[in-house]
């Protein structure tokens, strides 16, 4: 039986660039792009979006960057997906004003922020100590109907507990499940630790209770 040679396309490189991303090996990707480029296959929006989460997830945002000015030279138009990946990295690496203004500046191109951008923006606030600023975000998304999910309540109860404020944590834990919203082990493994360094013991060990009956733990007596 003849073997025939299997010659590599876009789909391959994305693949493999993709799961060198995930492994942390963003230089040899790097090195597979530039192959890609040797064999004149263009890299498409997968592609780069692969590379870009990968470099930004290492803080290299200037280089994240500099693949966006790349891909539009290509007419390939950067998703949400893409920009969510840095305005992560700028926020978690503390520029913040970089990151909205980068926000402001793709909403003006007609790229829709999703569920997953605000959160980020939430998160990143909070962490920059910008409460109020998440606070407005959070209530102007209620206000407009969108439905929030687990993880923007979740980074919206951190950034209370981060700032001691306990009573508003609960009020917020018991706003999203009102809202149809259910709180996962990780909404409680945020809210319970700070509840016990409080000393408000007994809130705390009743939210443990609805961990267990909700099977998010398990009762170890």
């Amino acid at each position: 039986m003849h073997h025939r040679k299997i010659i590599p396309n876009v789909v391959t490189y994305s693949s493999l660039i993709d799961g060198l991303r995930k492994s942390g090996r963003i230089e040899k990707a790097l090195e597979l792009v530039n192959e890609m480029h040797h064999r004149k296959i263009i890299p498409n929006v997968v592609t780069y979006s692969s590379l870009i989460d990968g470099l930004c997830k290492l803080g290299r945002i200037e280089y994240a960057l500099e693949l966006v000015n790349e891909m539009r030279c290509s007419k390939i138009i950067p998703g949400v997906l893409t920009y969510n990946s840095i305005l992560d990295a700028l926020f978690k690496n503390h520029r913040v004003d970089e990151a909205i203004a980068l926000l402001t500046k793709i909403i003006e191109k007609g790229i829709l922020p999703n569920m997953h951008t605000y959160t980020i923006l939430i998160n990143g606030l909070c962490k920059c100590g910008r409460l109020e600023d998440a606070r407005k975000v959070f209530e102007d998304l209620l206000v407009k109907g969108y439905g929030l999910n687990v993880y923007t309540y979740t980074a919206m109860i951190k950034g209370f507990c981060n700032e001691g404020l306990f009573d508003e944590a609960l009020t917020m834990l018991s706003k999203m499940e009102t809202n149809g919203c259910i709180p996962n082990d990780k909404t409680y493994e945020t809210i319970i630790p700070s509840l016990f360094e409080k000393g408000e013991n007994d809130k705390s060990e009743k939210l443990v209770h609805e961990m267990i009956e909700r099977g998010l733990l398990y009762d170890q007596n």
